[in-house]
């Protein structure tokens, strides 16, 4: 069976020649977002996922009886692991929740063992950041760069009334595509769905070292009252609320755990399956996504004033990670030089500490 798999080794990665030069043109971008986002906001924020929903506490269960293509990395041995798992926006600026863009779900996974990558050798956490949509809407860092000059560094200067015009019109519009089989990334960021931050799944979009392999991950929502959620479409307004989706992370976890499964697609073939483009759809029927382990949130406040406070001071970040689960592909090659950077930058900008948990009992109440 694992002979179906295509097996890592460092050449299925091809950086281009000026990759170092467009990699430190994305950092500056990003830094002269932060600027402006300071001094709209009086403190500096992420300039991904600006926006927090909530910040829940759980644990990670690796599945029992793996077969051996499946059984890598921290997924190599059954074991229970706690996580802190932060559900937000996409953008990088504090917007209405009335703009519909993708929503991300990080969890870092504690007390881990192993060889990490040499930027967090000495740590123990394990950072998984996810967004909703299978694929992202630039294929390498090289259009992202391109996108994020364009749009990310004078999006905070368009209205939000037109936010969200835009954001009801690409929504709409990518509903039509949906219906006839069609997909749109750049459509799906600018206007995602409405469905409930707890009913939507949430994917790696780019690939990912694992073990011996290379795959995508995520983590799917499976409780009954999960299920229920999607199933009944229960739609969250933001024309109402303009934290609607916090409101709604919050009001569920207070009255209901939480379940998801966590499933890896395995790439079986470079040329259908590439590394170095993620905007390009990994054939679901060709390797499907297979489960290998389950989150389980627990009834809690997921928006505590501690936990707002908290949650600033946290970094998730794709540089958070085993060697085994190496980032791979030109935008994760620009994620692993911008995450920690840009997380340095906002939390010694606003005065936090900048040490990774060690234990679950550092998140409060």
């Amino acid at each position: 069976m694992a002979s179906l798999y295509v097996d890592y080794h460092p050449e299925v990665e091809q950086p281009i020649d000026d990759e170092q030069q467009i990699i430190a043109d994305i950092l500056a971008s990003m830094q002269r977002l932060d600027q402006r986002t300071h001094q709209m906001y009086g403190q500096h924020v992420r300039v991904s996922h600006g926006k927090s929903h909530g910040l829940a506490v759980g644990q990670l269960t690796v599945s029992d009886k793996l077969p051996t293509h499946l059984a890598q990395g921290l997924f190599a041995k059954p074991a229970t692991y706690p996580i802190i798992v932060r559900l937000a926006n996409v953008p990088g600026e504090i917007t209405t929740d009335a703009v519909n863009t993708q929503r991300g779900f990080s969890f870092k996974v504690l007390n881990v063992e192993g060889l990490m990558i040499d930027s967090h050798l000495g740590q123990t956490t394990q950072d998984f950041v996810l967004d909703t949509g299978t694929t992202f809407g630039a294929p390498d860092a090289k259009a992202f760069f391109i996108q994020h000059r364009a749009l990310m560094e004078y999006a905070p200067k368009i209205p939000a009334s037109v936010k969200e015009v835009v954001s009801d019109l690409s929504r709409v519009t990518n509903e039509a595509l949906n219906a006839v089989g069609l997909n749109s990334p750049k459509l799906d960021f600018f206007g995602s769905s409405r469905i409930h931050p707890l009913a939507e799944a949430y994917y790696s979009q780019a690939a990912i070292r694992y073990g011996q392999y290379i795959a995508k991950l995520a983590v799917v929502p499976v409780s009954p009252a999960q299920k229920d959620l999607a199933e009944h479409q229960v739609a969250i307004d933001g024309d109402k609320d303009p934290n609607a989706l916090r409101t709604a992370t919050v009001s569920y976890l207070r009255d209901h755990d939480a379940e998801f499964e966590v499933r890896v697609q395995l790439c079986t073939d470079l040329t259908q399956m590439p590394v170095e483009d993620t905007s390009v759809e990994w054939d679901q029927e060709k390797s499907p996504y297979l489960t290998v382990g389950k989150l389980r949130l627990p009834k809690q406040d997921a928006y505590s004033p501690a936990r707002q406070h908290y949650v600033d001071s946290l970094s998730f970040s794709v540089a958070h990670t085993l060697a085994d689960h190496r980032p791979l592909g030109s935008l994760m090659r620009a994620r692993l030089v911008a995450y920690p950077a840009m997380a340095q930058l906002r939390r010694q900008g606003n005065h936090q500490l900048t040490a990774e948990p060690v234990s679950i009992d550092e998140v409060p109440a």
